[in-house]
């Protein structure tokens, strides 16, 4: 019984290094949606966006996703409107993109913040509703 409670605690330190490698993924520190970027920094944060406007931004401040191509994807009810990549430089890597809006397209939006792997490692949604329809 000792022997075998040796063996696996080896084995726990042995591969207990690769688990937390596995398990250091990159993240989204802040992500969200903003009418406008001023010096690479959103100016406002936006929940919900009346028809009348047409365009809106997702920003979004990545850490340890360097040397990923991450994308911003874009839908609205579930259907994908839109993708946008980014090849990542850095271990702090702030990107956005913006999404021209038709005054038809009403409902709930979400961007979702994909990594390298596929994985999504961020998600963020707002309203887009017919103007004068209370917030």
């Amino acid at each position: 019984m000792k022997r075998v409670l040796t063996l696996l605690a080896l084995f726990i330190a042995t591969i207990g290094p690769f688990q937390f490698a596995n398990a250091n993924t990159g993240e989204v520190a802040r992500g969200q949606f903003t009418s406008a970027i001023e010096a690479r920094e959103p100016v406002d944060k936006i929940n919900v966006l009346s028809n009348d406007v047409n365009k809106i931004y997702f920003f979004s401040d990545l850490r340890n996703l360097q040397g990923q191509i991450v994308i911003h994807r874009w839908l609205l009810a579930g259907q994908v409107m839109a993708e946008v990549s980014f090849n990542v430089g850095g271990p702090r890597w702030r990107v956005n993109s913006s999404k021209a809006l038709q005054p038809g397209w009403v409902g709930d939006w979400m961007v979702a913040v994909v990594d390298g792997n596929g994985v999504v490692v961020s998600e963020q949604t707002f309203k887009y509703i017919e103007a004068g329809q209370s917030r």
